[in-house]
């Protein structure tokens, strides 16, 4: 018998579109939904300490499996006590399978029922994911949530491909479920479907169909026009029982974050608000601001005059461009540190207006000052 550890409790849903809050129960804690989950790719998100991801409300952060297990690989986590010792995390730690980066390799992996085989991006060297080896590799980790592996579908693709892989899809997680041994913790499936809504559909029956702890929508955000993303979505999401929490992959953006929320998605991960930062953008609640730009050399207030973050809290907009300008590494943490915030406090907001039964004044305000 499967014991499911992670388990999803409704709180309050809005009358006027699927949004919804909730309560995630974890085996490191019970965490707020929707949420946004901070990437931290290598077991660290980029320039920051756990501490301050505490400090600014990180519930649930996702590392990747590829990543690890190819370097330092998953057995010396394991002996290290796991990922959650490794990094000095004491919250909620998903995985992902590393299937979506497999699959990016191009003509460096191939394809196959039993498996991917490829070569490593950092010295070439021939590996082989299947499920099988992505449930051992999650179970080195200890991570709370293990992603079953699945083929990301590319935009476009035609009808034919996009039925076999996502057919090869369920059959490999039938396999990762079958393999996944750890009755301590848990694991989501992922639908695929591509952009045809009846392999859509028939990857939400099967998948849901399965022991997982809960639903994970892929294959989207890959290139899509957003219309058709949100199109897609909301086709998706009525598939999904309303008991399992709902898990939109990669996907980031306030825009984007808003209308997920609204067709029901639960959690949320993206590399983008730390990958901008790097770039020099900082997110505001009006788009995103260029801290290159010469506009801002003498602009002594802060990023955000409403934001309670450290970097907001301390510095101006004409000091960080100053660092950006130096190529001085704090620059990256401080608008790293605000971008987080940012985020995190706007699923907050978003989550109180479920709560309170504002969340259709809370999208159409957001939509009138935000600009993509």
């Amino acid at each position: 018998m499967i014991i499911m550890v992670i388990k999803y409790e409704l709180i309050a849903k809005d009358e006027h579109t699927g949004a919804r809050a909730g309560l995630l129960h974890t085996p490191h804690g019970t965490f707020k939904t929707p949420m946004f989950m901070p990437v931290g790719t290598q077991a660290t998100v980029k320039t920051l300490t756990p501490h301050e991801l505490k400090e600014m409300g990180a519930q649930i952060i996702l590392s990747n499996t590829y990543h690890l297990f190819l370097r330092p690989g998953t057995e010396l986590i394991k002996e290290a006590g796991e990922l959650h010792s490794f990094m000095n995390w004491d919250g909620g730690i998903l995985t992902d399978s590393g299937g979506f980066q497999v699959f990016s390799l191009g003509k460096m992996r191939k394809i196959t029922e039993k498996g991917v085989y490829f070569r490593s991006h950092l010295d070439g060297s021939k590996r082989f994911l299947s499920p099988e080896v992505a449930a051992h590799a999650q179970e080195n980790l200890g991570s709370d949530i293990a992603m079953a592996l699945d083929e990301c579908i590319p935009y476009p693709a035609d009808y034919e491909y996009s039925k076999k892989s996502t057919e090869r899809t369920t059959r490999w997680a039938e396999r990762f479920v079958k393999a996944h041994t750890r009755t301590d913790r848990g694991m989501f499936g992922i639908i695929q479907g591509g952009m045809y809504k009846d392999l859509r559909k028939q990857s939400a029956d099967e998948i849901c169909g399965l022991p997982f702890d809960g639903i994970a929508i892929g294959g989207l955000s890959v290139g899509e026009p957003l219309e058709l993303m949100y199109e897609i979505l909301e086709y998706t999401t009525q598939f999904i029982p309303e008991n399992k929490v709902r898990y939109l992959m990669g996907v980031g953006t306030p825009d984007c974050l808003v209308e997920g929320v609204a067709r029901g998605v639960d959690m949320f991960d993206c590399v983008y608000p730390t990958r901008v930062a790097r770039n020099g953008m900082a997110m505001v609640k009006s788009g995103r601001m260029n801290m290159k730009n010469k506009k801002y050399e003498k602009d002594f207030l802060p990023l955000d005059i409403t934001c309670g973050c450290y970097t907001c809290k301390n510095f101006t907009r004409s000091y960080i461009r100053h660092l950006y300008k130096a190529e001085e590494i704090l620059a990256f943490r401080l608008v790293t540190i605000h971008n987080l915030y940012f985020l995190l406090q706007f699923m907050r907001d978003m989550r109180d207006s479920i709560i309170n039964g504002s969340f259709v004044d809370f999208m159409k305000n957001f939509k009138e000052n935000y600009a993509r």
